[in-house]
C-alpha cells in the first residue's frame, strides 16, 4: 500500500492547501491512498476508485468562497484532434444535509481564451460509494499546440461540499478501435513458461479515418510504457512464444499528417498475454533404504499457489505432504508431480533402492596407502537420522556422528588411535532399531 497520505500534488496548480492530515478542514486537500473515520459523515474510502491499494485519490473540503482546485497546462497537442477531459468524483457526505460539490470542466487556451465547459450539476449524496466520472470531448483548434485545464468547484464551503476525486483523464480520442485474439474469447489469456502456442491479434477500426497509419504496440510493464512492434504495422499481427513476463498488445491509429507523434495516437484496448513461471520441484537425492525400514521421501516445491501430488502414493502417513514416509519392499520410483493455479507443471523423480541388510565394514586401515583407510557404512542414508558411536576398550568415546555419512579416519582429537578393536553401535531413532559389533583398527 502507498504511503498515507501521500505526497502533494506534483505538477498542477491548485488554490487549496495541502496537508498531511487524512480529514482536511475547508480549503484544504490530501492525498490518500486509504480513507479513516473523520466523523464529518464523510464515507470512508478503502482505495481508490479502481480498487488500487497503492493508488491515491485526492480529497477536498472546500474553501468557503468558491475557486479553482485543479489547473493544469498540457503542452504539444495535436491540432484538430478530439479529447477527452474527464474525472472520477464522489460526494464524500453520505447524508443528506450540507452543500453539494458542483463542478466546472473549463479548457482554455494559454491566454485565457475558453474554447469550452462543462458542469458536472451538484454531486448527489449516497448511502454507499459510487464513484462517477464525469467529464466531455472537445477538439483542439488547428493553430493551437497548448492548453490550460481548469476544474472550478462553485458552491460555497462550510457544511459540506466535500469530495474525492481520482483518475483525472485528458486522452485523444477517435473512432472505435477494437483488438481481439482469435485463440481466446477473452482480452487476458494466461499461459505457462515453454508453451509454444501462436496467437493471432486482430483489429477492428471504425470508418471515418482519411488516411490512418496503423502500429501494433508491446508493454512489458503493465501499461506504463509502449514500444512500437517492428514491422507491425497491418490490422492483424501473430504473436510468437516469449519468455516468463506480462505483454500488453495494443493497436494503434494515426492520421498519416501527425503519427509522427505520439500524444496524436489513438490506441484500443490492450490484449494481455501472462507468461507465468513452471513451479520448481525437486523429488530429493535418490535414497537407500534398509529392507522393512521406513524412510521420508524429501520433496521441495514452490511455484503460484501450488498443488503437488506422488505417484505411487502407498504412503505409511496417506497424508498430503512434501515428505511423505514410506517402507518399500523393493526398488522403486517416486515421482512427485506439481501444478500451478495457472495450469502451469512440473515433476521430478527419486530412485529408492531397497537393501536387504545393513553392510558394516569389521576392519580398516588407516595407514595412508589409499586402500580402505576410513571406516566407513555403505547405505547408511543420512534420512535414517541413525546415531554412529564408536568406543575403545576403556569404553571412551572416539568417534560420533548423526543423521551423517560414516567415515572415521583412526583418529581422536586429532591423535592416531592403536592398533585394536572398537566397538561400534548404530542406532535408529525410528523403530527403536540399534545394531552392535566391533571393527578392527590395523596399522
Amino acid at each position: 500500500m502507498g504511503n498515507n497520505p501521500g505526497p502533494a500534488l506534483p505538477a498542477a496548480t491548485t488554490s487549496y492547501i495541502y496537508v498531511t492530515d487524512p480529514c482536511p478542514v475547508n480549503g484544504y486537500y490530501t492525498l490518500m491512498s486509504k480513507g479513516v473515520e473523520c466523523n464529518y459523515g464523510w464515507h470512508v474510502l478503502q482505495s481508490d476508485h479502481t480498487g488500487n491499494t497503492n493508488g491515491y485519490f485526492m480529497l477536498v473540503d472546500a474553501s468557503f468562497e468558491p475557486s479553482d482546485f485543479y489547473v493544469d497546462t498540457v503542452r504539444t497537442l495535436c491540432a484538430n484532434t478530439t479529447y477527452e477531459f474527464a474525472a472520477w468524483m464522489l460526494n464524500m457526505k453520505y447524508v443528506s444535509q450540507g452543500i453539494r460539490p458542483n463542478i466546472t470542466f473549463t479548457i482554455e487556451t494559454a491566454t485565457g481564451n475558453v474554447l469550452q465547459t462543462y458542469n458536472s450539476g451538484d454531486l448527489p449524496v449516497e448511502q454507499t460509494i459510487n464513484w462517477k466520472q464525469y467529464g466531455f470531448y472537445f477538439t483542439t483548434p488547428v493553430n493551437v499546440s497548448a492548453i490550460v485545464l481548469r476544474m472550478r468547484n462553485n458552491a460555497p464551503g462550510g457544511d459540506g461540499n466535500d469530495l474525492a476525486m481520482d483518475d483525472i483523464t485528458f486522452r485523444p480520442c477517435g473512432k472505435l478501435i477494437t483488438s481481439t485474439v482469435k485463440e481466446s474469447t477473452g482480452d487476458a489469456i494466461d499461459v505457462c513458461d515453454g508453451n509454444t502456442n501462436l496467437y493471432n491479434f486482430n483489429a477492428t477500426v471504425a470508418s471515418g479515418y482519411i488516411n490512418p497509419v496503423y502500429q501494433w504496440q508491446l508493454s512489458k510493464d503493465s501499461g506504463f510504457t509502449w514500444n512500437d512492434i517492428t514491422g507491425a504495422g497491418n490490422t492483424v499481427y501473430q504473436r510468437t512464444p516469449t519468455a516468463t513476463g506480462n505483454y500488453r498488445y495494443r493497436f494503434t491509429v494515426a492520421e498519416s499528417n501527425v503519427s509522427g507523434a505520439s500524444t496524436c495516437r489513438i490506441a484500443s484496448n490492450a490484449v494481455i498475454i501472462n507468461v507465468h513461471s513452471n513451479p520448481v520441484v525437486d523429488a530429493g537425492a535418490d535414497i537407500n533404504v534398509i529392507a522393512g525400514y521406513a524412510v521420508a521421501l524429501r520433496g521441495i516445491a514452490t511455484g503460484d499457489n501450488i498443488s503437488f501430488s506422488w505417484s505411487p502414493n502407498n504412503f505409511i502417513d496417506n497424508t498430503a505432504t512434501l515428505t511423505p514416509i514410506v517402507t518399500p519392499v523393493q526398488n522403486i520410483a517416486y515421482t512427485l508431480a506439481v501444478k500451478s493455479v495457472y495450469g502451469c507443471t512440473n515433476k521430478d523423480i527419486v530412485q529408492v533402492k531397497v537393501i536387504k541388510g545393513l553392510y558394516i565394514p569389521s576392519a580398516f586401515t588407516p595407514d595412508g596407502n589409499g586402500k580402505n583407510d576410513t571406516w566407513k557404512i555403505p547405505f547408511l542414508d543420512p534420512a535414517y537420522n541413525a546415531t554412529v558411536n564408536v568406543f575403545n576398550r576403556f569404553g571412551q568415546l572416539v568417534y560420533h556422528v548423526v543423521g551423517s555419512t560414516v567415515s572415521w579416519d583412526g583418529n581422536f582429537k586429532g591423535m592416531q588411535q592403536p592398533t585394536g578393536s572398537y566397538i561400534y553401535l548404530v542406532s535408529f531413532k525410528m523403530n527403536n532399531f540399534k545394531i552392535k559389533g566391533t571393527v578392527t583398527l590395523l596399522r
